[in-house]
């Protein structure tokens, strides 16, 4: 039987990340993933994340998945796929299967990395080809670049459906709806925002009826729900899609763990049975960690920092570092993964309504309901101003814990402060050189660059943009709302990109002056007859 200092279950952030941090003060590591490839979620990943510098802000999910690879290669960290861990016991031993081999390990330390599956629902027809889970679309997308669909309807508005409908958008596929049976969106205002102005109708208080098709679906229909998420006669409405995609959370995969023996409890907060752990990410079983999803749903960065936990409280459980070290990094991992979970989608906040950002600003019912903010709402926050010549307009409207922006700009025109939740704001003495940099850095593509100076009648708006094909300077197509309805017609002005940008373009496009803080997105296809 082959032995370890130390097993990971799980090539994910945070089972990588725990693994680095082991390997580098001299554990013998070894990581088992049931897939293919390692890098768990990261490489579905192609969106920017939030945070600030040491949580990876805007930088792409597969990107941080490269480097933690890398990172992991280096250290010396051995990764065994296609390995399925289908036992664990309480003596540290793991039993996995290898192809067709059922193989035996102990290690002196565990860490259970193993991750979340996704929820399903039932409904008349669910079971039909084309229904899928919202991970299941982006590995589809992301990982081997396949179309999930044509038309799709997604169900669910939290940060998983709102981004994962962004990236079926940029597929090609046409979502057709936004359906949640809650009441209000449960995802980031301004993931919310960047699907609304493509022209995507969010539908809230509404669920899926049944789908429809014989042998595949060819629709579906939903209608609206009471208080007691009872459907209400005469609501249905019918959509032609070939696609259903589910995001309806998240459950831990700790399966392992209650096999084990270890203390579990029931936690709705944290998406279900998660094991009871310390501080230091250890279980009711000496020398067993956990980290990342299996403990509580929460998004990658969090992931990683709680795997680096787990890997140096491994490392000091082994003896590869002694207390007073241990606890140092673990209190700058903790401030790290505090200032994460802070804001208004901070774990305290779940299940709560809340009615004022923490600057005292009424939150939008409009945006909770429908995706956008309105005209009028806009003029409200900090980062809205109005400027002679080119300037920001951060249309940032939710605390969340993110801050590149502030970063980003060479000459300071943005600042957020030393709470990585405020809104951002514009720095008056300031003056913006029109770079761009804030527009490519915000991962919440809730930044844009006005000028309502351009020439006379006309302003230009510079708009985040990640659709393929690129247009060109000259092209004449439709400017859309925040609403995602054709407000005006537009014609662009330049397509800027640089490697800086990270794959996000500036689009700039002229419009009328009136139009300047109305128009937020471009669509060649619907020019103006």
């Amino acid at each position: 039987m082959k032995r370890y200092d130390l097993i990971i279950v799980g090539a994910g952030p945070s089972g990588l990340s725990a693994a680095i941090e082991a390997a580098k003060r001299g554990a013998d590591v070894v990581v088992f993933d049931e897939n293919a490839k390692p890098g768990g979620q990261l490489f579905k990943q192609i969106h920017k994340f939030f945070g600030s510098k040491e949580h990876h802000a805007k930088i792409r999910g597969y990107r941080i998945g490269e480097e933690l690879l890398e990172e992991a290669e280096k250290a010396g960290v051995r990764v065994v796929l296609n390995a399925t861990v289908i036992g664990l016991y309480q003596d540290k031993e793991i039993v996995v299967r290898i192809g067709e081999q059922v193989v035996h390990y102990k290690a002196d330390a565990i860490i259970i990395a193993t991750g979340a599956s996704e929820n399903m629902v039932t409904f008349d027809g669910w079971t039909l080809p084309g229904v899928i889970g919202a991970g299941a679309a982006q590995t589809m997308m992301n990982l081997h670049g396949v179309k999930p669909g044509e038309k799709v309807l997604m169900l669910g508005s939290g940060n998983v459906g709102l981004v994962v409908s962004f990236q079926l958008m940029q597929c090609g596929c046409d979502v057709v709806a936004l359906v949640d049976a809650a009441p209000r969106i449960g995802g980031y205002g301004v993931h919310a925002a960047k699907v609304a102005r493509t022209g995507v109708p969010f539908y809230l208080s509404h669920t899926i009826v049944k789908a429809e098709g014989e042998d595949h679906v060819t629709g579906v229909t939903i209608a609206e729900v009471d208080s007691s998420f009872q459907f209400i006669p005469g609501t249905e409405k019918h959509f032609d899609v070939d696609t259903i995609c589910l995001a309806v959370g998240l459950s831990p995969m700790s399966q392992l763990l209650k096999m084990a023996g270890c203390a579990m409890e029931d936690n709705p907060k944290r998406g279900g049975q998660v094991p009871l752990c310390n501080d230091l990410g250890e279980t009711s079983l000496p020398g067993v960690f956990v980290a990342g999803d299996v403990s509580g749903i929460e998004e990658a960065s969090s992931a990683m920092i709680e795997g680096r936990m787990a890997g140096i409280s491994a490392s000091c459980y082994l003896g590869y570092m002694d207390e007073s070290e241990r606890d140092a990094e673990h209190q700058n991992l903790m401030h790290a993964l505090d200032g994460l979970r802070q804001g208004m989608f901070a774990p305290k906040n779940k299940g709560k309504v809340l009615t004022e950002t923490e600057e005292g600003i009424a939150i939008s019912t409009n945006l909770l309901r429908h995706g956008y903010l309105t005209d009028e709402e806009v003029e409200q926050y900090p980062g809205v101003t109005h400027r002679v010549g080119i300037h920001p307009v951060m249309e940032c409207s939710q605390n969340i814990p993110c801050n590149p922006c502030q970063d980003a700009c060479p000459k300071k025109c943005i600042k957020i402060g030393e709470k990585i939740t405020s809104l951002p704001a514009v720095d008056e003495t300031a003056t913006c050189i029109g770079c761009g940099m804030c527009v490519a850095s915000c991962s919440g593509q809730a930044i844009f660059l006005v000028d309502e100076t351009y020439e006379p009648g006309y302003a230009t708006v510079t708009l985040p943009y990640e659709f393929l094909p690129l247009p060109k300077a000259g092209d004449k197509g439709m400017a859309l709302s925040r609403s995602g309805k054709a407000c005006c017609e537009a014609e662009v002005v330049s397509v800027k990109s640089a490697p800086a940008f990270d794959h996000t373009n500036l689009l700039t496009i002229k419009v009328p002056v009136e139009m300047a803080m109305k128009a937020r997105f471009y669509r060649a296809d619907e020019v103006a007859k």
